[in-house]
């Protein structure tokens, strides 16, 4: 069962990880390019706020944003905003999301996200915890994959796992960090693939957040995964 109420103190204690370290750069280095191709530090802090206003959307009735071209169009104008500014708009949308999710509402509901994709209203803090989580990382500050809560760690390869599963082009694939299993790709019509390494490592893969090169792999070949 989704705790709401859990993983809405899960955000909070992430935002103040991040707003820590990010408060520790200068103006220099949060234009510096992310590890997101692409994309400066500017670009990921900026997404990082908005997405924070998206949810609120999300938990209010009102669609996540008007449009791909307003999302994209809203980042590109806040990535190069000064430091302070950054910080001071990651602090005040996370607070945004903290009141949003305090409010009294059917956490069973389900809700609607972007591309037509439905979730239950009481996964949304989760999704948020994964934009900060992740996007803290892609900064290439100094916050790796390994620093990650395991329980966050655990719970996102679980969530990634079941995105895959049943997918087409991926085939049918066993997860284990030695100690856990996890299951994903299309229906068992032939061996499995198995995948094994460090609950980093997998995460890394799932998420693309790295190439696998960590990863062993018995029964065929590391499988190639639809972008997210």
């Amino acid at each position: 069962m989704i705790d709401h109420a859990h993983d809405l103190e899960s955000v909070r204690a992430a935002t103040e990880r991040l707003l820590t370290e990010v408060g520790a750069l200068d103006n220099a280095s949060a234009a510096e390019p992310s590890r997101l191709p692409g994309w400066s530090r500017g670009h990921v802090l900026a997404h990082i706020a908005r997405n924070a206003d998206a949810l609120v959307n999300v938990l209010e009735g009102r669609p996540m944003y008007a449009d791909a071209h307003v999302r994209d169009a809203d980042i590109e104008r806040d990535a190069p905003r000064p430091l302070d500014v950054q910080l001071a708009d990651l602090r005040e949308s996370g607070v945004r999301f903290q009141e949003a999710g305090a409010a009294p509402a059917d956490w069973s509901r389900t809700v609607q996200l972007r591309n037509g994709v439905v979730d239950a209203a009481a996964r949304v803090p989760f999704r948020r915890w994964v934009e900060v989580e992740l996007h803290h990382v892609d900064l290439g500050i100094g916050y790796e994959l390994e620093d990650l809560p395991e329980e966050f760690t655990e719970r996102e390869i679980e969530f990634l796992a079941e995105r895959f599963d049943g997918h087409p082009d991926v085939p049918p694939t066993r997860l284990t960090d030695a100690s856990r299993v996890w299951s994903t790709g299309r229906k068992a019509d032939g061996p499995e693939v198995t995948v094994t390494g460090s609950p980093a490592d997998l995460l890394g893969w799932l998420a693309g957040r790295r190439d696998g090169s960590g990863l062993t792999v018995d029964g065929g070949t590391l499988p190639a995964l639809p972008p997210l």
